[in-house]
């Protein structure tokens, strides 16, 4: 079938994308035809989003032929005048916007697209939290309201160790082609499934663990996922502070009077990741982080659409 491949992570990276090639290249063994479009950077934690008012520029990126060296592939500004050679699309835009302009405006010579496949995302995407933000499950929920039958799919990092050694990421990527090619050959024909989200833990031996189909634990963050940081140097703030004092007015002899409006402060994006384990160490059996928590792989079949509260179900009036 032809596979489109999209991710939230970039191009080919040790640091922030070191799945994808290894990916493309397991379907591509498995008979698979594959386009490749992707964000020329890493877009994690962006969801289903659009950059909207912004022109998406497109680079040519020819990967090599060493699946664990990225610095082999290499970067054009220009597209290949013949098709001679591999070529993936990569796109200043979000992980959504690769889904659409690859399935509308790119590859159309290798025939319509059959299922895309978003990842293998760098790190799970297993419970509510992660998942309501993860550019991952929203490229492949972006694909899903394109109506293309999609499949996020999510590398698990149990062990710091594990989860660069290149036996480990094969056999995980070997198992998510297996688990992908099921999952389209039992499609179900009723409507009930747009997408598929698949969490891979990087175990050894992961290819003979379960595979098991998991609800989706519904947690939510306890507090604030953002953690206050020291005020990085600014010439026009630092101006500002001089003449009128950080967080009042000076006084008449030039001492500080503390004022009663807000206090200048500064936040870095910091989940709380530990709230989450302790989501999952306290739930019931059979979740999806559950699920990963004893090593085996999760499948959590979804819809793309927002589930209804049950108030919204009875089209009475509001009354105000």
């Amino acid at each position: 079938m032809h596979i489109l491949v999209t991710n939230d992570d970039g191009p080919p990276s040790p640091e922030s994308s070191p799945y994808v090639h290894c990916l493309v290249r397991q379907l591509q063994q498995a008979g698979h035809t594959v386009s490749v479009c992707l964000p020329h950077t890493q877009r994690s934690w962006i969801g289903k989003a659009y950059m909207i008012g912004q022109t998406l520029k497109p680079l040519y990126y020819r990967p090599g032929t060493a699946v664990h060296d990225a610095s082999k592939g290499t970067l054009h500004q220009r597209p290949s005048p013949t098709n001679q050679v591999e070529e993936w699309i990569l796109l200043d835009g979000t992980p959504a916007s690769c889904a659409q302009i690859g399935l509308y405006h790119f590859f159309h010579d290798k025939g319509p697209v059959d299922l895309v496949v978003s990842g293998p995302n760098y790190g799970r995407n297993s419970t509510a939290v992660y998942a309501l933000s993860s550019g991952t499950i929203g490229a492949a929920m972006e694909a899903a309201v394109c109506r293309k039958k999609s499949i996020a799919l999510s590398f698990a990092i149990v062990s710091r160790q594990d989860h660069h050694a290149p036996a480990v990421i094969e056999a995980a990527c070997r198992h998510g082609v297996k688990v992908i090619e099921a999952l389209y050959k039992q499609w179900p024909q009723d409507g009930s499934v747009d997408l598929y989200s698949v969490n891979v833990p990087l175990v050894e031996g992961v290819e003979a663990r379960k595979t098991v189909f998991a609800d989706m634990l519904q947690n939510k963050w306890e507090g604030s996922c953002f953690e206050e940081v020291e005020d990085e140097a600014d010439t026009d703030m630092e101006e500002a502070r001089i003449r009128e004092g950080p967080d009042g007015e000076a006084g008449r002899d030039g001492s500080w009077v503390p004022g009663t409006g807000h206090l200048h402060r500064q936040f870095k994006w910091s989940p709380r990741v530990a709230d989450v384990r302790r989501s999952v160490d306290e739930s019931e059996p059979g979740n999806d982080g559950w699920i990963l928590k004893q090593g085996h792989t999760s499948v959590t079949p979804l819809k793309a659409s927002f589930a209804l509260g049950g108030g919204a179900l009875s089209r009475k009036e509001l009354l105000l």
